[in-house]
């Protein structure tokens, strides 16, 4: 029997590359998907592609009251919402933090940070009443060291360790747990394509040659983590960092002739 049969879904920014990838993996192992996004075009039309067991609703992770819309659509279409999944996220244009606008720096985190916040907030009732459940946050590698010209998204991604943390230690008690995940450079328009008032793509500042494992991550190795995680098999885990990078943070793997 799938893993997830009779489960309910929210995957937020899940119609980007990796939440996209997401919806599928939870969707093939028998769950209820909910896809939230602003982008109403293409939310509908992957749940028109999905079929049964998937629906659209427009979610808009800084808007609190969108929050309970998209939490009442899981219920009201599925009968309980069992794992949420914070992906929603913006990359902002690279700049020095002297150079940063704040209001670029209040977007960034009113995105990647408050609308985790806020999922966490307005989906916990849900999952209590669901007798317990999962809640994954979508951080980084940017959210484990320092990177220049990104101060917004990394601080950001910080702070969601701390947030994922502290919920974690408030909802263990109601069988709700909290983890995060930390994908490095996956191969998705997210990194391939400018951020909105930038020149150059995150992928051009990084070569896969020098990780342990020589290539970009796919979304689908961020999904079948992810899958694990929201599983009854990580049923004793709670508060965790899993990092999946191919091996970038552990520093270049020089060859034998060249050490």
């Amino acid at each position: 029997m799938p893993r997830y049969d009779n489960q309910t879904v929210l995957v937020t920014g899940g119609t980007g590359g990796q939440g996209s990838s997401h919806v599928r993996a939870f969707h093939a192992e028998g769950a209820n998907v909910v896809i939230g996004d602003i982008d109403a075009e293409r939310g509908a039309a992957l749940a028109d592609e999905l079929g049964t067991r998937a629906r659209f609703t427009r979610l808009d992770v800084t808007d609190e009251s969108s929050w309970y819309s998209a939490v009442l659509a899981a219920e009201s279409s599925f009968g309980a919402l069992n794992v949420l999944v914070n992906n929603a996220g913006v990359q902002n244009p690279p700049a020095t933090i002297e150079n940063t606008d704040p209001a670029t720096w209040s977007r960034i985190l009113d995105v990647n940070l408050t609308g985790t916040f806020l999922g966490i907030k307005v989906a916990a009732p849900a999952l209590r009443r669901a007798a317990g459940g999962a809640i994954v946050n979508v951080a980084s590698t940017m959210s484990l060291g320092g990177t220049g010209h990104y101060a917004p998204y990394v601080a950001g991604k910080w702070a969601v360790r701390g947030l994922t943390r502290t919920a974690a230690l408030e909802l263990g008690r109601d069988n709700i747990r909290v983890n995060t995940i930390h994908p490095g450079v996956i191969a998705t328009p997210f990194i391939h394509e400018p951020a909105a008032g930038a020149t150059a793509a995150i992928a051009d500042f990084y070569s896969p040659e020098p990780f342990a494992i020589p290539r970009l991550g796919e979304p689908t190795d961020v999904s079948r983590l992810l899958l694990f995680l929201t599983s009854s098999d990580a049923s004793f885990i709670t508060g965790s960092e899993y990092v999946i990078d191919g091996g970038l943070l552990l520093g270049p793997a020089l060859q034998a002739e060249a050490a």
